[in-house]
């Protein structure tokens, strides 16, 4: 089969497009003909080597994506040869407490699809056959590729573990990210106040566009200094961040009394100080989030169906082009998912 591969840890230059092994299924698996796949920061530090370092070599990364069942195992009956599909992109061992109780995203083998198994950038994939959803029949294969990671994450950090509630203030950081559409769009269908950050006042116009309320661009103005005048220094209910270092470390400071700060990343750092005093004298809640579970995706897809969240897609690049595709993630123009077409 066709694949995007690398024999060794670099910049986007070490990416082959090149025949790949045909992926062999087990009993409870299924193999899936991919039609689109979608990129996240995550496919760029498997690339890299700078976060990921069991990675195997040669390896096919991707974590998201959607195709065809071609085959299916023989312990597989959740889903039938010639069904559209998406890729849930959370894999776990199946068998733990956690994984029965569907917290997948704590069972100790957890980790994501193309970090050390062969991911999406290939026209064919094996997954678990919980790892597959039906897609809705009104969506198409590059908005369903976009969809899994970056909506499943916001869902989880905003819904199952800061409960936002209606009318509430939420500050969600990087707007032209996957995960701050994302967010930016779950927040809006809970009547939220949202004030979003950005880089640039295109993508802070498009953030605009999809519900965002008050607008920040970080470059040119101090993004703490603008929270507060926006909520009349009283703070945000809920702050959405990915980002890390000083950002964290600011955004701490920015939450009223009994408020929520929910994280999924450190792109720019992962060390941060926090003053204790401040936190449990304000009843502060900090929470760390990773992926999400089954029951949050099945829960936010019904919300895709309904049209009520969308992938935004930036640009759309053949697979044999996967490396110009993950060019312009690093150079952070983009606005919404780079989709790659199979």
């Amino acid at each position: 089969m066709k694949s995007i591969r690398f024999h060794e840890f670099g910049n986007a230059n070490v990416l082959r497009f090149e025949d790949a092994p045909m992926p062999i299924i087990n009993d409870d698996e299924v193999l899936v003909q991919l039609k689109a796949a979608s990129l996240n920061h995550l496919d760029i530090w498997v690339r890299s080597g700078t976060r990921e370092r069991n990675t195997p070599l040669p390896h096919i990364p991707g974590s998201d994506g959607a195709g065809i069942v071609v085959e299916v195992g023989k312990n597989v009956s959740s889903v039938k040869v010639g069904e559209r599909v998406l890729i849930s992109p959370g894999l776990s061992c199946g068998e733990c407490n956690f994984c029965k109780e569907q917290k997948e995203n704590l069972c100790s083998q957890y980790r994501v699809l193309g970090t050390r198994e062969s991911g999406s950038y290939a026209e064919f994939v094996k997954l678990p056959s919980r790892n597959v959803f039906l897609i809705p029949s009104n969506i198409g294969f590059n908005d369903a590729a976009a969809f899994p990671l970056v909506f499943l994450t916001a869902w989880h950090m905003l819904i199952t573990l800061a409960q936002l509630k209606e009318n509430e203030t939420v500050l969600i950081h990087g707007a032209g990210s996957g995960v701050g559409i994302a967010a930016i769009q779950i927040a809006k269908m809970f009547n939220a106040k949202i004030i979003t950050t950005a880089g640039s006042d295109d993508k802070l116009a498009q953030a605009q566009q999809l519900g965002a309320d008050e607008l920040i661009n970080y470059n040119a103005k101090n993004f703490s200094d603008e929270v507060k005048r926006i909520t009349e220094k009283k703070g945000v209910d809920v702050v959405f961040e990915h980002i890390g270092g000083d950002v964290f470390e600011k955004s701490i400071f920015l939450l009223r009394k009994g408020g929520r700060l929910v994280t999924c990343g450190a792109t720019i750092g992962y060390e941060t100080k926090l003053d204790l005093r401040y936190l449990y004298s304000r009843h502060l809640k900090l929470l760390g989030s990773f992926m999400g579970t089954s029951n949050d995706l099945r829960a936010v897809l019904a919300h895709l169906a309904s049209g009520k969240l969308k992938p935004i897609i930036d640009s759309v690049f053949p697979l044999h082009n996967a490396a110009d595709a993950q060019r312009r993630m690093e150079e952070r123009k983009q606005f919404g998912k780079i989709v790659i077409e199979i």
